[in-house]
């Protein structure tokens, strides 16, 4: 647990959630500024602030409780899909350092667009360029 971390102080019980799962390593929540209605927010309750944080066996957990969750979520509201995302570092969004998924229901006439759209212009990469980045993320030892 971290004091500074607001969702630390949820699972702690000091800041109130609609809670909607627990088991001993998760809990998850309806996000209290939902991009949709039953946006939920899965999380590991021991703190950690990136996925290269996550032990194994609690990122097979959260995982787990994602998989779980999504077709309840969409069943709940009625929704046609779900995205479900993780934003992992400030660059990428992520405004609590404390991992969490995203399960957003999705409708057919909601104007999201695809999860593609968040990244911005897609960079020019040509054969070469590809064989070389699966070449360096394959060698790339974890930290």
């Amino acid at each position: 647990m971290t004091d500074d971390c607001i969702f630390c102080s949820i699972v702690a019980g000091d800041v109130p959630a609609r809670t909607v799962y627990e088991t001993d390593a998760v809990l998850a929540f309806l996000d209290a500024n939902p991009l949709a209605p039953g946006h939920t927010l899965v999380i590991p309750k021991s703190h950690a602030a990136r996925i290269e944080d996550l032990e194994t066996d609690l990122a097979a957990a959260v995982f787990e409780a994602v998989a779980d969750l999504t077709p309840r979520v969409q069943d709940a509201v009625d929704a046609d899909a779900a995205t479900v995302g993780i934003n992992d570092g400030e660059a990428a969004g992520q405004e609590v350092p404390h991992v969490h998924a995203h399960v957003i229901p999705r409708f057919d006439d909601d104007g999201g667009a695809p999860i593609h759209a968040v990244a911005g212009d897609r960079p020019d990469l040509d054969s070469d360029d590809l064989d070389a980045l699966a070449d360096s993320i394959a060698d790339a030892t974890s930290a």
